[in-house]
């Protein structure tokens, strides 16, 4: 398997540098221990809690463990997390940058005590499925370009089988390795499988796990639309509540995301619906059976998917910004929407419509351009990623712009 770069490596090398613990999160098989053997070289201790007698003796003696080392790294802290407090009193003792080089494959701060214990003593930063930008070796971060107004040049001409093929592979690198769909969609249920079986029994404790992969399916069946628990509870026999703890786990275990609505006053965010978005178009289309064959004879579930597939690619730019973003959505009483609103500390932001076809219409406009009046002079930019090849200007503050650029060079 073929070694890419990863745009989160210097991050990781800046924070060692000047903090005892850094945390790298994310999904399972999105690269993490690849990344740190690499980081850690022969100075630091590497242990993993995938193994049975390591993860034994972190959970029968954490402060114990934690003594013997110097200086280490941990593989999926998420399965002992009472080993937190342990380095928390080491790192106490001995305030030395880099001491500790943490992976998880689960969203830590979600777990009871956690998120109080390394306060001010570790840095987490996250480690996505591959971007397209690190697939094509091109480190231009989208997200930066657009608040300063440069777009990246596309990555070249993108061709319609080209772009189908992308955004149904994913970003997984075993994913990526496999080279048929058929290889991909075997890892994808066994990945999924594995996940449920394991990671989601040791931290929720769920017993009744087989509802689970059915629950997903018909969540998958609602990405990028509106949560309405009480409707995806019902397709598998669940109520709202239980619905709304379910798809808890499946964010804890970063395969998807709920995605809060653009307000002017960030306060009235609380009571509005969330969107539902997978974090990798693959692991979705696996879900929903969606190939290549289908796609070319009918492209209407296809839209959905490719919406995943840009919301992922631009949640890892912003994990590698360096900007701090958050990404949400605009939609009104009007059901005028925005598929994705990027807004920075400072309350600017720029709007991302996706359209899934090479022509592009004055009523894909209404959208942005509503929500560029509503923003006022918050309003950086409004684009228009299409299936096209050239980034044009269309008044207002909006651009269409190919999708490529998401994987282009700096201007």
């Amino acid at each position: 398997m073929p070694l890419f770069p990863r745009w989160i490596t210097p991050r990781i090398v800046d924070a060692m540098a000047d903090t005892p613990v850094v945390l790298l999160a994310g999904p399972r098989q999105a690269g993490k221990t690849t990344l740190v053997r690499q980081l850690a070289g022969s100075e630091m201790r590497y242990l993993t809690l995938d193994d049975t007698v390591t993860l034994l003796s972190a959970r029968e003696d954490p402060v114990g463990m934690i003594r013997g080392l110097d200086r280490a790294v941990i593989d999926e802290i998420q399965r002992a997390p009472q080993l937190l407090l342990a380095i928390k009193k080491s790192v106490d003792e001995d305030r030395r940058p880099g001491r500790f080089l943490l992976t998880g494959s689960a969203n830590l701060m979600a777990l009871p005590t956690v998120a109080d214990s390394l306060a001010g003593r570790m840095e987490t930063l996250s480690l996505l499925p591959l971007s397209q930008s690190e697939i094509e070796g091109q480190s231009a971060n989208w997200i930066d370009g657009a608040f300063a107004s440069r777009l990246p040049k596309p990555g070249g001409p993108v061709r319609t089988n080209d772009l189908v093929g992308r955004v149904l592979r994913g970003g997984y690198p075993e994913a990526i390795s496999r080279l048929t769909a058929r290889r991909r969609a075997a890892w994808s249920r066994q990945y999924l499988d594995a996940i449920i079986q394991r990671d989601v029994r040791e931290l929720s404790g769920i017993e009744k796990l087989d509802q689970l992969p059915r629950f997903l399916r018909a969540v998958a069946q609602t990405a990028g639309q509106l949560c309405n628990y009480t409707q995806l509870g019902g397709q598998v026999g669940l109520d709202a509540k239980t619905a709304s703890r379910y798809l808890g786990v499946f964010e804890q275990m970063v395969l998807l995301k709920r995605v809060e609505v653009w307000a002017r006053n960030r306060l009235n965010r609380i009571v509005k619906t969330p969107k539902l978005q997978f974090i990798d178009s693959g692991l979705l289309a696996s879900l929903l059976d969606l190939t290549a064959e289908e796609v070319e004879r009918n492209r209407t579930r296809f839209g959905n998917v490719l919406e995943t597939f840009i919301f992922g690619e631009l949640l890892k730019h912003s994990t590698t910004s360096e900007g701090d973003y958050r990404l949400l959505y605009y939609r009104d009483s009007d059901k005028v929407e925005v598929d994705l609103v990027i807004e920075n500390a400072a309350g600017q932001v720029v709007g991302v419509e996706v359209k899934a076809t090479a022509t592009v219409n004055e009523g894909d406009l209404r959208g942005l351009k509503k929500f560029a009046g509503l923003a006022g002079d918050r309003f950086k930019m409004g684009v228009l990623l299409y299936d096209g090849d050239e980034t044009l200007p269309l008044g207002h503050g909006i651009w269409a712009a190919p999708l490529s650029t998401l994987w282009g060079k700096a201007t």
